[in-house]
C-alpha cells in the first residue's frame, strides 16, 4: 500500500539520499520531506484533471446569501483542490471555501485529494520524480543536478498525463462546420 512516507523515501533514494522511516525522525531528509511533500502533491494533483482525483459532488447550499454578484452560496467539499465545472454553462466564482452562483443547486465536478493508496503507478512515478527535484537543492545544494531532475520530472509528468488521458472514451468531433462544407 502506497503512503506519503513510501513516496518520499523513493524520491530520496532517487536523489541518492537515505530513505526515511518516519517524517518525524529528526533527520534533514525527514524535515525536508515533511515540509515539501503535501504542497508538491497538491500542486501535482491540481495541475491536471486526473481521472483518479476527479469527482462530482452535490454541494449543500448555505443559508447566508452572498453580498454581491450571485444569489446563492454553496459549501465546497472536504479535500477540494480545484473546480472544473458547476454544471454545463453554469457561471460561478469561488470565494474562500464557498462557491457562489445564481443556480439554485450545484453538482460540482472537481479535483479532490485522494489517499496515496489510490494513486495509479503512472502518477506515483511522476510524483516521486517531482519530489526528488524538489528535495535536491535543500539536500545537495547542486543546481545542475536539480535542473536535470526537474527535466526528468517534466518528462514523467507528460507520460503520466498521456496515460491518464487514455482512460476515457475519445470524444468525436461533431457538428464541425469545415467538415460539412467539404461535402
Amino acid at each position: 500500500m502506497l503512503t506519503a512516507l513510501e513516496l518520499c523515501s523513493r524520491a530520496l533514494l532517487r536523489l541518492g539520499a537515505q530513505p526515511i522511516a518516519s517524517m518525524e525522525e529528526g533527520t534533514a531528509e525527514a524535515e525536508i520531506a515533511a515540509g515539501l511533500y503535501a504542497g508538491t502533491r497538491d500542486a501535482m494533483l491540481s495541475s491536471h484533471p486526473w481521472s483518479f482525483a476527479t469527482g462530482q459532488s452535490t454541494l449543500p447550499r448555505l443559508d447566508a446569501v452572498p453580498v454581491a454578484d450571485f444569489a446563492h452560496a454553496f459549501q465546497l467539499p472536504a479535500g477540494f483542490l480545484r473546480a472544473i465545472s458547476a454544471g454545463r454553462g453554469v457561471p460561478f466564482r469561488l470565494f474562500e471555501d464557498r462557491l457562489h452562483t445564481d443556480a439554485p443547486q450545484v453538482v460540482l465536478t472537481h479535483i479532490f485529494r485522494p489517499d496515496e493508496a489510490s494513486f495509479p503507478p503512472f502518477f506515483a512515478a511522476a510524483l516521486v520524480a517531482r519530489l526528488a527535484a524538489e528535495f535536491c537543492i535543500p539536500l545537495t545544494e547542486n543546481t545542475a543536478r536539480t535542473q536535470l531532475l526537474s527535466q526528468q520530472a517534466e518528462a514523467e509528468l507528460r507520460a503520466a498525463r498521456r496515460a491518464d488521458s487514455q482512460q476515457a472514451t475519445v470524444q468525436a468531433i461533431g457538428g464541425f462546420p469545415l467538415i460539412s462544407v467539404r461535402g
